[in-house]
């Protein structure tokens, strides 16, 4: 399994990797291998980890201009893509037409043996891919739906594809199954059951959407939904701090109403509880993870009062945060 990436004259290859090759270390049960490369257009971080069946990758590319780099590959793989910032896009004899991602979309693609060249229009690219060998993701195919059944001839005839035509929004819980998997610091046999976990959770999550063919068709206009994106990520970065919903509506050139009415149709929960829920899931984290203790943990995630966290803790997991310390 091989693939070759080229600059966009295509002339100058800048990555040549076979699956799993030497530049790949080995922890056990699985393979990693952190890529950096700086180039005169600009720069990317990929991280790759490798075990049977399953190849993720993730990172990001800053650029200074528009790019265009051309790739090879001789292997069959189904990929969850997801695009979590700036627009790409994908030509290729394999395909009809021109496969493009915006911000915050994800499909499911079948590609046998690709050639042809990418583009990355935005100065930030940010995505996550998993790609599976194409028997072992027929495995998780249920057979009782067209769309699914469409998507199972075409990989059987060997002809590129996408599950569905239309990209889905990532959602909430997608969203949260990524940051678990991008920052995962299990080692091993553990590293290894708990992405197949996680990645299992996130096939069922796709797959649900595409049968219940939510294509996310929100009520607000495609500029005010990137100012909910955009809340979002403020939130994620931010979890030590409080702000109120005008603050947050100022800081994305919106108005509260709008904010409020966004949100909710966009992640199907209100600002706050989101948030909440986002700082509960980082000191669960910390407690699980680090060897912080409770007043710590407390003031990281924004609580000046330690008794006040234990409270919204046991709230949401139901139980007190030393119990789960042991």
């Amino acid at each position: 399994m091989t693939l070759r990436l080229y600059d966009e004259k295509n002339e100058r290859m800048l990555i040549e990797r076979n699956y799993p090759d030497s530049q790949f270390f080995n922890d056990g049960q699985i393979k990693e291998c952190i890529t950096h490369l700086k180039l005169p257009y600009g720069n990317c971080f990929y991280h790759e980890i490798c075990f049977d069946n399953i190849h993720i990758g993730f990172g990001n590319i800053s650029l200074n201009r528009k790019l265009e780099l051309y790739v090879e590959t001789d292997f069959d793989s189904v990929e969850l893509h997801f695009t979590l910032k700036g627009k790409s896009s994908a030509t290729s004899e394999n395909f009809q037409k021109t496969v493009c991602f915006d911000s915050h979309q994800h499909n499911i693609i079948y590609a046998h043996q690709m050639q042809g060249k990418m583009e990355f229009e935005d100065r930030e690219i940010q995505m996550l891919e998993i790609n599976l060998a194409p028997d072992f993701f027929k495995r998780f195919l249920p057979e009782d739906s067209e769309i699914f059944n469409k998507f199972r001839a075409a990989i059987d005839r060997q002809q590129s594809s996408l599950i569905s035509q239309n990209h889905n929004k990532i959602n909430l819980e997608m969203y949260q199954i990524l940051n678990d998997i991008m920052h995962c610091n299990r080692k091993g046999i553990f590293k290894r059951i708990f992405l197949e976990a996680k990645i299992t959770e996130l096939l069922l999550l796709q797959l649900e959407q595409f049968l219940e063919n939510r294509s996310s068709r929100l009520s607000i206009s495609k500029k005010d939904e990137e100012k909910i994106y955009a809340v979002r990520d403020h939130i994620m970065n931010n979890l030590n701090k409080n702000c109120t919903l005008i603050d947050l509506a100022h800081k994305v050139g919106t108005n509260e109403f709008t904010l409020k009415k966004g949100f909710k149709a966009v992640f199907g929960t209100t600002v706050f509880n989101f948030w909440n829920d986002a700082k509960m899931e980082q000191a669960k984290k910390m407690l699980l993870e680090t060897d912080l203790n409770i007043n710590e943990i407390s003031d990281i995630i924004g609580y000046k009062n330690p008794r006040h966290f234990s409270a919204a803790f046991k709230k949401k997991y139901n139980m007190i945060p030393s119990n789960l310390k042991g």
